[in-house]
């Protein structure tokens, strides 16, 4: 994969470089979150590796700023900062998975290769039926004209259950898809969230359970 690291320390930063690139990627540095921006511009990369401290701002509101912007790839954030607030506010900017500092690089070899096959699975840009338009680029969900609030936790059901549009999903894969670490609650959480996105999609996709299976994101003729 073509992959952009945005980490200020030197040491960590080149160890990530040589790590990535032995397993066969194409790697790109950057320092600052400017330097990211302007990166992300000139380049189409396949997943993003982001340290949470940055020195000219926060990763986090880099990786906000980056989704507004229509960048579709993974983002694996970085961070010594371990508390659940954290790692609530980078999901919920629309991070893909979080890797406390410090970490193994087995185990940060093992979350790229999880997120490349995440990636491999795209959803399409826009779905749309009724009154209802699903704009997946501008992550954007709009009905009779009116935006919908949609959570990144919703986004990433959505995201899963788009990628394979009528085709039964297995909640296993979706549980993975929108919880890189699943707790013991992640599978009522699931619930929730497909009960709120039917609610939201109103007259647009339809999520339809298999029973014993999964789901089912459905277009209507």
């Amino acid at each position: 994969m073509r992959i952009l690291i945005v980490e200020d320390s030197p040491p960590t930063r080149d160890l990530l470089k040589r790590a990535l690139e032995d397993s066969g990627h194409r790697v790109s540095l950057a320092d600052r979150v400017a330097a990211a921006h302007r990166m992300t511009e000139a380049n189409d990369f396949e997943l993003a590796i982001v340290d949470v401290m940055l020195p000219d701002g926060s990763g986090i509101d880099l990786c906000r700023d980056l989704r507004a912007r229509g960048f579709r790839a993974p983002i694996l954030f970085l961070t010594a900062r371990g508390e659940l607030e954290d790692r609530i506010a980078g999901l919920d900017a629309g991070g893909d998975d979080y890797l406390g500092k410090p970490f193994a690089m087995a185990e940060l070899r093992a979350r790229v290769r999880a997120l490349g096959r995440r990636r491999d699975a795209t959803p399409p840009t826009r779905i749309q039926h009724g009154g209802t338009v699903v704009d997946f680029a501008s992550r954007r969900l709009s009905r009779a004209g009116e935006d919908v609030t949609i959570t990144a936790r919703e986004w990433a059901v959505l995201d899963a259950l788009a990628a394979h549009v009528g085709h039964v999903v297995s909640r296993g894969d979706v549980l993975a898809a929108a919880w890189p670490r699943p707790g013991p609650g992640a599978s009522g959480s699931l619930d929730v969230i497909v009960s709120r996105l039917r609610q939201k999609l109103g007259d647009g996709p339809r999520i339809r359970t298999v029973r014993g299976q999964g789901y089912v994101l459905e277009v209507p003729a």
